[in-house]
């Protein structure tokens, strides 16, 4: 497919923007091949996602956000992020023992559903490994101390890996410990969680048993980006099932995964193509 420019943005919701910006393009000999926008009419707030062909365009790639910053950015107040699809995203795995999310994410990367690159895999346990193995990626392990002595020293070490890497998001699937803030604010609004959507209702150990004790009728999931907030960062995506009296506590634990790597992997699948927005502590999610 043709390489393509994506444009994100908000800025106070006023007239003009849209043909403003579309005309820029326009006059640049590019080619439109998707806009959605959105207006927040509680606090007056403008969304927008373009995308354009490259092929033709009169402004070279590397100036293309110079324009924009120079033309639009101060008159209308926007925030805007500028991407390229023919620029991967490289996306690093963090994992503990559990591997139902880990695997349906490196399917995905494997069929070629994914335009992204996963060059590493970082766990704090050894017991996944023989996955990355199956499917080519580098696995490296740095153990936690129980007393979580060696915590910052290991958090180091995994910064300096994807540095090296050019990490450009995170995915935890089932990482069993809490990020510090050092690395949240290293990647802000790229580190993506998924958790069963119980908490706080149903915490600490075996939450689906707890959900059995009570009789719940729904289980759920939920994908979030992470903040120094825990488990309260902007949700990118949500799902449920439907539970009646003839399940057990593992027929739940088994819906439950289900749900965990399909919520996750759509949250994933918005974030590499570039259709996420957050505000405040909201997503956009353009479709």
């Amino acid at each position: 497919m043709k390489p393509t420019a994506i444009l994100l943005l908000h800025c106070p919701d006023q007239q003009g923007i849209i043909s403003e910006v579309t005309k820029f393009i326009t006059d640049n000999k590019g080619n439109i091949v998707y806009l959605d926008q959105y207006v927040d009419r509680v606090d007056g707030i403008f969304f927008m996602r373009l995308e354009w062909e490259l092929d033709g365009f009169l402004i070279p790639r590397e100036k293309i956000e110079e324009y924009i910053n120079i033309l639009y950015s101060c008159r209308y107040n926007m925030t805007f992020h500028l991407y390229f699809t023919d620029t991967r995203p490289r996306m690093a795995i963090f994992v503990s023992k559990m591997s139902h999310c880990l695997y349906d994410l490196l399917a995905r990367y494997k069929s070629g559903e994914w335009n992204v690159d996963i060059p590493c895999i970082i766990s704090n346990h050894e017991d996944l490994r023989y996955v990355a193995e199956q499917f080519d990626i580098p696995y490296y392990v740095w153990s936690i101390k129980k007393d979580h002595s060696n915590k910052d020293e290991v958090e180091q070490a995994e910064m300096e890996l994807m540095k090296k890497e050019k990490i450009t998001f995170i995915v935890l699937a089932r990482y069993m410990q809490i990020i510090s803030n050092e690395m949240i604010k290293a990647f802000p609004r790229h580190i993506i969680n998924i958790h069963h959507s119980f908490l706080p209702a149903f915490v600490g150990a075996k939450p689906y048993h707890q959900a059995w004790d009570r009789g719940v009728k729904i289980i759920g999931a939920t994908s979030h980006y992470v903040t120094e907030e825990l488990d309260a960062g902007p949700i990118i995506e949500q799902d449920v099932v439907r539970i009646t009296h003839k399940d057990t506590p593992q027929s739940l634990v088994l819906k439950g995964r289900d749900l965990e790597k399909i919520v996750l992997s759509r949250a994933v699948s918005k974030h590499i193509e570039h259709k996420i927005l957050t505000y405040n502590n909201k997503t956009i999610i353009f479709s």
